[in-house]
């Protein structure tokens, strides 16, 4: 069940997709005018939709060189997005040169990119994974094949979970993926919210419904409730931009007003 061996899937241009605005607010071309019509609209509840972007692909650089530095050198990614270098993997292996990766996003745009997703070193490997993070089970097993889950694994979620709402099961989503790896592995978190404009969180959870899609934005009492049972790393579940900051890719944000987004790292005991 890898990039390589799943047929083409057709690309739905007619409604929005996360991934694809994603790419959009990073300045990517692998997006339509559905995405970048609805990006805009987001825009127009908080002009920072770029920074936002920016912010959260700093703190997945910092966190992977922190645990690639701190001995893993396996990684999951979930919801990966349309590749921008340098990738998870390309970050985990100049620390960590054999460091394994497997990627895994529903999007088959994702999918017509894997190539650049597949570049691992001679001494590690990389591979992506067709499949919805809400059905962990085959995404699991996918894994296997490149994974070692004997050993440590880092499972980053990031910017995913607020895409999946509670009643849709996003709590046991991720007990069922954190169930299956062993001791010393790692959680990755990032999650927007609307602690700092609930009236603005509330339109854009609006808009995303007027589009067939979910919205959740959650305070960081509810994001620090998805890493029980772990140990967090310092500095616990903070602000995206907060960090580890020392670690590098610090984005110069303009204003006072915080990035409306938390994050978090912790250690399976």
């Amino acid at each position: 069940m890898t990039g390589q061996e799943n047929p083409a899937v057709e690309i739905d241009t007619s409604k929005p997709h996360p991934a694809r605005m994603y790419d959009w607010f990073l300045g990517g071309k692998d997006n339509y005018p559905v995405d970048e019509q609805m990006a805009r609209q987001l825009l127009t509840l908080d002009a920072r939709g770029r920074d936002m972007a920016r912010v959260n692909r700093a703190f997945m650089y910092r966190a992977t060189r922190w645990l690639a530095e701190h001995g893993v050198r396996q990684f999951l990614d979930i919801g990966t997005g349309i590749p921008t270098e340098p990738n998870l993997h390309q970050i985990a292996q100049q620390a960590a040169p054999d460091a394994r990766v497997v990627y895994c996003d529903n999007d088959p745009i994702v999918l017509a990119h894997a190539a650049a997703l597949l570049r691992s070193t001679p001494e590690g490997a990389t591979e992506y994974i067709q499949a919805d993070a809400r059905r962990p089970d085959s995404i699991l097993e996918a894994a296997g094949k490149v994974l070692d889950f004997d050993r440590p694994i880092a499972l980053s979620l990031l910017a995913l979970l607020h895409f999946i709402d509670d009643e849709d099961g996003a709590a046991d989503l991720v007990d069922r993926l954190l169930d299956r790896l062993p001791s010393g592995s790692y959680l990755v978190l990032s999650h927007t919210t609307g602690d700092f404009d609930p009236e603005g969180a509330a339109q854009a959870r609006a808009l995303y419904k007027a589009r067939g899609m979910t919205l959740r934005p959650r305070s960081r009492a509810e994001l620090t409730a998805f890493f029980h049972g772990l140990e967090l790393v310092d500095p616990g579940v903070s602000l995206s931009a907060d960090w580890r900051p020392e670690l590098g890719e610090v984005i110069d944000v303009p204003g006072d007003e915080p990035i409306p987004g938390y994050a978090g790292v912790a250690r399976k005991p």
